[in-house]
């Protein structure tokens, strides 16, 4: 799942389904969604870097996976497209 700007940008709908060749992690999501929607490079990960942007975080079964690893396994119920990996973008002050 995408905020909605960035689904905007991409012109999805709503879900975008990603088939992800070999463990699903974050870094091989983001691959595949990248490769899908090239108009999506350098808005979650720098490109440079391949860090997550600030203000954007990554939700997965209800656990915040913003801090994790990007070589992480994610939860085999997003694995196997049971629960969506959730691309939040952060609201900041108060």
């Amino acid at each position: 799942m995408l905020p909605a700007h960035l689904r905007n940008l991409a012109s999805t709908g709503g879900e975008v389904e990603l088939h992800v060749q070999g463990q699903a992690t974050q870094r091989s999501v983001l691959d595949a969604l990248e490769a899908r929607y090239p108009v999506l490079r350098g808005t979650i990960r720098d490109h440079d870097t391949q860090r997550r942007r600030p203000f954007v975080r990554f939700f997965a079964c209800e656990r915040d996976l913003s801090h994790e690893p990007p070589d992480t396994p994610l939860p085999e119920p997003v694995a196997t497209g049971a629960e969506p990996f959730m691309v939040v973008g952060a609201m900041a002050g108060g």
